[in-house]
């Protein structure tokens, strides 16, 4: 993503997709690393030529929900199930 510039319309769809992506998390989950992370994964998203919100949304909360990067958070009982 080195050197990507982004239209001022892209940098607004980038920012409302964010906001609402971290809308959609549990409260809990709304931390700035986690909001990081997901600004991270639409930015290289965009950077590909990814324009449709809906698809930017669900690869950012995909990034943080189905990813085991915050499996600690989860107790051992549960990784059990």
């Amino acid at each position: 993503m080195t050197g990507a510039v982004f239209q001022p319309e892209l940098i607004e769809l980038m920012k409302s997709v964010l906001d609402e992506a971290t809308a959609a998390l549990p409260e809990a989950k709304r931390t700035s690393t986690i909001k990081a992370d997901m600004a991270a994964v639409i930015l290289a998203r965009a950077a590909k030529g990814e324009r449709n919100p809906t698809a930017l949304r669900m690869a950012a909360l995909s990034a943080v929900t189905g990813c085991t990067h915050y499996s600690h958070e989860i107790s051992q009982e549960r990784r059990a199930v």
